[in-house]
């Protein structure tokens, strides 16, 4: 009996200690923590406003450094998209329907400068030879429905 009776004893002053440390701890300040508002009547704005030009610069030299490598050198920076591979097939099929696109547009190119030099040289002996035609006069107005606004274009000169 007496072991339990002092077991209990020991079991309650160890509570009744901690407890207390407890109370201690919350009801005094702690002296980890900062405090920002100790010496701001002792600071020197001088220094402060140098302190955040040098960050501003900072700032400025690191940004212009990413614009510069993002432009020139854009690999470093963003990822290897060969090793995606659904995106690294598409990437390819587009290329390959570009490409395909810019030869077709060859072609027509050359088809079409054919077409531009005859037409040329039509213009060319049509203009000395024949005089200049009249154009054709303008249709007659259509008959206005009664209710219906008509809105005319105006005629452009060229």
């Amino acid at each position: 009996m007496t072991h339990k009776l002092l077991l209990f004893l020991a079991v309650t002053l160890v509570t009744a200690v901690t407890v207390e440390a407890q109370r201690r701890r919350v009801s005094s300040p702690s002296r980890d923590e900062w405090n920002y508002r100790d010496g701001s009547d002792r600071v020197n704005m001088k220094s402060v406003a140098n302190l955040t030009q040098v960050l501003d610069d900072w700032r400025f030299d690191i940004l212009n450094q990413m614009k510069g490598l993002l432009q020139n050198d854009h690999q470093s920076l963003l990822p290897d998209y060969a090793r995606i591979q659904p995106l690294s097939e598409a990437l390819d099929d587009l290329y390959k329907e570009f490409n395909a696109l810019k030869s077709h547009l060859g072609d027509l190119t050359e088809k079409f400068s054919a077409i531009e030099t005859f037409i040329d040289e039509l213009k060319a002996n049509r203009a000395p030879n024949s005089p200049a035609r009249d154009p054709a006069p303008a249709p007659a107005p259509a008959p206005r429905q009664p209710g219906r606004r008509v809105v005319k274009k105006k005629a452009t000169t060229s």
